[in-house]
């Protein structure tokens, strides 16, 4: 529509990012009817990967900057694309996916090969289901030896490993060495070995521009990531307090925290004989969202007890009800009040007594759960 009624529009952004509240734009078909002969910059949120290629079957003639951020990068057919034609007049791509994809060297590697004359690139990609690592070497062979005029890379791909045996266990000094050709860029590396069949390798240069970062463990590296505001955490082995207080010092603005771990350190989350007195509370300022749904209970006491964590802008709490009922003491205990005195939103795994829920968040507007309400 905004070509339409523009008819000398060169630059154009639609809902950049991701923001729950505008959803993602569906092209697959629209795109058909999208042609300008004036269009230089398009920023863009779309939801599949067609949309992408729809937008670059020729119809945006004279575009050179595209930026677009992919809800979901899945295989589906689109017979009337031009897939095998070079992009020649694109200069600047930048490629976000917040959601993990199998279809990398399906779809997403194709495409950068037909960008030959690229000036500047950036990727965020988590992929799955590969049987190797995404490491320099494939960087190079597979996307920057098809960009001869390509002088600025910035990026960050998470690869994940799902196979039964592994020939060879990397380490981190193995993928890093393999960064040679990357335009000069410093580059981390962080591997971890999950299980024989579940393992995971990040690469991203620096510095490290994103907001988003997944799937974290114990050994990641410990640096300041200043734009990120969204991070998970995932492990088999426990999380102790020290990497609480690494985690918000090294995520100063950090807005939605997810902790995916079922291994407590050992110590029993009441027994004060077994806490150490130099623990200093730690505070996550911009917290706003925390999803604990997938946390063993004493992660869930680390971080509503007012002793241990301070979460001044906490506004949505997502957690298994029975576990919260544990730690709260039955909505009845009063150091986990504090950080659950701000929550607006609360979801919950488990049936929940609506008048003690209410009683203990006063500031509650609303719930979710997944079984009857008592």
């Amino acid at each position: 529509v905004a070509l339409n009624l523009f008819k000398n529009l060169t630059h154009l952004t639609i809902a950049g990012a991701f923001n729950k509240d505008y959803p993602p734009f569906s092209l697959d078909n629209l795109s058909l009817n999208m042609f300008s002969s004036t269009l230089t910059k398009l920023s863009i949120r779309v939801n599949i990967f067609n949309d992408c290629l729809a937008l670059l079957d020729g119809h945006l003639q004279r575009l050179t900057t595209f930026i677009v951020y992919i809800n979901s990068i899945v295989y589906e057919s689109s017979p009337s694309y031009m897939l095998n034609n070079d992009l020649p007049n694109l200069k600047v791509f930048s490629l976000t996916s917040y959601n993990d994809t199998d279809q990398y060297d399906m779809l997403v590697v194709p495409l950068l090969q037909r960008m030959l004359n690229l000036e500047g690139l950036t990727l965020y990609l988590r992929v799955t289901r590969r049987t190797t690592f995404i490491d320099g070497t494939h960087i190079y062979n597979k996307i920057l030896i098809h960009m001869l005029q390509l002088h600025t890379f910035t990026f960050y791909i998470s690869s994940e490993k799902r196979i039964e045996v592994l020939p060879l266990r990397l380490s981190n000094s193995d993928i890093q060495r393999t960064f040679t050709n990357t335009l000069n860029r410093q580059v981390v590396c962080s591997v971890h070995y999950f299980s024989d069949f579940d393992n995971i390798c990040h690469v991203f240069s620096l510095p490290f521009t994103f907001d988003h970062l997944e799937k974290i463990s114990n050994h990641f590296p410990n640096m300041i990531f200043n734009s990120v505001t969204y991070l998970t955490l995932y492990d088999i082995i426990p999380f102790q307090y020290k990497f609480f207080v690494q985690i918000a010092q090294a995520f100063p603005l950090l807005n939605y925290l997810s902790i995916n771990n079922d291994e407590p350190p050992s110590l029993n989350i009441y027994n004060s004989r077994f806490i150490d007195k130099s623990w200093l509370t730690i505070e996550y300022p911009y917290l706003t969202s925390l999803d604990l749904s997938f946390a063993h209970i004493y992660y869930i006491n680390q971080f509503l007890n007012e002793k241990k964590t301070i979460l001044p802008s906490l506004s949505e709490l997502i957690v298994d009800y029975e576990r919260l009922k544990v730690v709260t003491k039955n909505f009845t205990r009063e150091k986990t009040r504090r950080n659950c005195a701000t929550v607006k939103r609360l979801s919950v795994k488990g049936s929940i007594n609506l008048e003690n829920v209410y009683r203990y968040f006063p500031l509650l507007l609303n719930y979710e759960c997944y079984s009857n309400i008592i």
